[in-house]
């Protein structure tokens, strides 16, 4: 009996992962408390989550990736490996046997970023390792046919890059990454609440705010949103309630990058591409895409629809789990089949 296959996204805010027949199984956050003295793991995903901005100076939280990359190897191989090691504790995978495993991979990385991505999968029970590129999984999990000869524009705004791509026969035709995300939204609210009210907030009050309150354009209703953190100038506890209203300013900025490197892929883009994503429109993705008033910003600057996908925050690892089903091919490619599955490791 083989071991069922698996697909993961390894994502800068969450770990997903999807189980051939079962769907998606994890989708816990990309988080590792530490013992700072022994490096020592003490807690992973939601536990090392909520001791996130807590704790003292003897645990370390940390993300072990960040913009989309890995920035400490070891952890990520320990947080893949931890939740590979779940499921087959849960009877969902059969141990004797190590699962293939599909990866997501941003799709501007480097060399040496790609190989310790699939490097922290391989050592951790994967017999083999499949990458697929991140716009294109994205797609597949919007329910986009990327085996058609027809452009498809696809945007994934994550929480550490945003990646954007015009797939056409199963692959991309043109594609662009930029480091700014669900994150530099979050900091953008750091800073403006730091200059204007002279108050020192954390990631996770920052996050919060942002999805309760924040957004790009003006909301019809204006709301307030009560923030929680330390006066930069005595040290004590304070708080402000902040408007939407005068968060649209500074979070326009991130918003505004990435709509520049969308008008500069689209300027790239060869014209018979571009005539069909004029026609079908834009399709974002993401858990970041949500922000409100995005959509609607980056369809203004560009002239063209913005859709959101359903299950936005969920559809890479949704099209990484449908390509599961294209590993045979991609080890004996045939003629004649177009394959989404970018290498082999």
């Amino acid at each position: 009996m083989l071991g069922t296959d698996i697909a993961i996204d390894l994502g800068t805010y969450a770990v997903k992962i999807y189980v051939e027949g079962k769907g998606m199984v994890v989708n816990e956050p990309s988080v590792v408390a530490v013992r700072a003295d022994s490096d020592e793991v003490l807690a992973v995903g939601s536990d090392a989550f909520a001791m996130l901005g807590r704790t003292s100076d003897k645990i370390k939280v940390i993300h072990p990736l960040t913009m989309g990359v890995i920035s400490n190897f070891e952890l990520a191989r320990y947080l893949v490996n931890y939740y590979i090691q779940q499921l087959g504790g849960s009877k969902l995978m059969h141990t004797h046997v190590m699962p293939r495993a599909v990866v997501s991979l941003p799709c501007q990385i480097t060399g040496v970023e790609r190989r310790a991505i699939v490097n922290s999968v391989s050592r951790a029970r994967v017999r083999r390792v499949y990458s697929i590129d991140e716009p294109v999984a994205a797609a597949m999990g919007a329910g986009v046919d990327v085996a058609n000869p027809h452009g498809s524009l696809v945007i994934d705004v994550g929480a550490g890059a945003t990646d954007m791509g015009v797939i056409s026969l199963g692959g991309l035709s043109i594609a662009r990454s930029i480091k700014v995300a669900g994150f530099a939204f979050d900091q953008a609210i750091i800073r403006y609440v730091r200059n204007k009210y002279d108050l020192i907030i954390g990631d996770r009050m920052a996050e919060s705010c942002k999805v309760a309150v924040g957004g790009v354009l003006q909301r019809p209703e204006p709301l307030a949103c009560r923030i929680k953190g330390r006066d930069a100038n005595t040290g004590l506890p304070a708080w402000v309630d902040v408007t939407s209203e005068e968060l649209v300013a500074p979070m326009l900025d991130p918003a505004a990058e990435i709509a520049h490197i969308l008008q500069e892929m689209l300027e790239k883009t060869p014209p018979e591409l571009l005539g069909d994503v004029y026609v079908d429109g834009v399709v974002m993705t993401g858990g970041s895409a949500k922000l409100f008033g995005l959509s609607e910003y980056l369809a203004d600057k560009v002239k063209m629809p913005v859709h959101i996908a359903e299950d936005a925050d969920i559809c890479v690892a949704l099209g990484a789990g449908k390509a599961i089903s294209f590993m045979d091919d991609a080890e004996n490619k045939e003629y004649g089949i177009i394959n989404p599955l970018s290498a082999v490791y």
